[in-house]
């Protein structure tokens, strides 16, 4: 069997490889198989002009997507369609994005297609007003106002999806939920730890998930969707020499959203 052929567009997800014959393999959840590689970690990764790949793991860009889109599509894309997806959001539900940027600008769009009212939290006034342009319906800026209050103001989450690098922003997404909300993990701050009480957990039935990347026909769906005009990546381009340049940039919070190389 052949799964791309030469001269097809592809993209590299962080998924690398998974058995395909495990439980979770089997059953779609092939981002838990236990033998997962993750590209970068433990299989080669880009930064460079040429990558290899397992072509059962790559996914195919429909014509029409610019490939700096893609890129993106790939990875930030990828995981905020899943989380919105693990959120189990529905028309009628309210939810918070807590964190605008790279990951959180595009979870606005994938939770507004769901039908979800959105409600957008950052502390930069600048990524808020995107947020606005993308979609979300109402925005908290956290330094000047407690995201907490003015969302119960709201009624209250339905789900919040967590894509802020401070277990602060993890804590205030629980709070924010009302009874039966699902808050869903997906950043992955530098303090692993955050406070959550057991006591309001139990009895106002709030459901925890952590949610990592997608599978491949998660990745499909991300394309199809941008392909189809429903979804605006807000992207900067940088050459691949100036690697080191960009990373500095991410860690100093100067990236509005997400920095893509462009190897042409």
């Amino acid at each position: 069997m052949t799964e791309v052929n030469a001269g097809d567009r592809v993209a590299v997800p962080v998924l690398g490889y998974a058995c395909g014959s495990c439980e979770y393999c089997i059953s779609g959840w092939e981002t838990l198989c236990a033998k997962r590689l993750s590209v970068g970690y433990f299989v080669d990764g880009t930064f460079a002009e040429y990558v290899k790949a397992n072509a059962k793991f790559v996914g195919k860009v429909p014509q029409g997507i610019d490939p700096l889109d893609a890129a993106p599509l790939t990875c930030a894309g990828l995981t905020t369609y899943k989380a919105v997806k693990v959120s189990a959001t529905r028309s009628s539900d309210l939810v918070a994005v807590f964190g605008v940027g790279g990951l959180g600008h595009l979870a606005i769009q994938y939770a507004t297609i769901a039908g979800a009212e959105v409600v957008a939290v950052d502390l930069i006034d600048e990524k808020l007003k995107l947020a606005k342009n993308l979609g979300a319906a109402h925005t908290v800026n956290a330094k000047e106002s407690d995201p907490v209050e003015e969302i119960k103001k709201l009624g209250g989450a339905d789900a919040a999806i967590c894509v802020g690098v401070s277990p602060k922003a993890f804590e205030q997404a629980y709070k924010s939920l009302r009874r039966g909300g699902t808050l869903v993990f997906v950043a992955l701050p530098a303090d692993n730890h955050v406070q959550l009480p057991i006591f309001e957990t139990v009895v106002n039935g709030i459901t925890i998930k952590g949610s990592f990347i997608g599978n491949r026909v998660d990745l499909a769906e991300t394309f199809e969707l941008h392909a189809a005009g429903k979804t605006r990546v807000e992207r900067e381009t940088r050459k691949l020499e100036d690697v080191n340049d960009a990373f500095d940039e991410v860690d100093s919070g100067k990236v509005k959203a997400r920095l893509v190389f462009d190897l042409r």
